[in-house]
């Protein structure tokens, strides 16, 4: 593996921690400010959240496997 595609891997990783953590963000906002009122924005929230914090650990493991074999 070259350098731009570590480059891009680590990349990718750090774009979808900031992703994760805006969700989680969002997902704190609704809890705390607005339930009861929103709670049906919950299942919604709550699943895309899940989603990109899975994305955020597939594309870590992918740049850490990469940064083990240069």
């Amino acid at each position: 593996m070259d350098e731009a595609e570590l480059k891009a891997l680590t990349k990718a990783a750090r774009r979808a921690k900031r992703i994760a953590s805006e969700k989680a963000m969002a997902l704190h906002d609704l809890v705390e400010d607005r339930l009861p009122a929103a709670f049906e924005e919950l299942p919604q929230l709550a699943e895309e959240t899940y989603a990109a914090c899975k994305a955020w650990e597939e594309a870590e493991a992918a740049s850490k496997a990469a940064q083990a074999t240069v």
